[in-house]
């Protein structure tokens, strides 16, 4: 399992909170996401045997928001 902590910019609210973690957590292969949003931080846990990095953030990119 790796673990991750991701910069993200455009997050400001509950929504943006619910709107990353439920997409997130049912990608095959992320065991688990909290966003930290007064961190403006996405804490990622994962197999990147099944998942890429990359792969995650371009699904919160795809979703409006900026990953560092």
């Amino acid at each position: 399992m790796e673990q991750k902590t991701l910069k993200v910019n455009g997050m400001s609210c509950g929504h943006c909170i619910s709107t990353i973690e439920s997409n997130i957590e049912n990608l095959n292969g992320v065991n688990s996401v909290k966003v930290l949003l007064s961190e403006g931080e996405v804490n990622l846990n994962y197999d990147s045997n099944v998942i890429s990095l990359d792969q995650i953030i371009h699904e919160i990119e795809d979703q409006g928001y900026d990953v560092e």
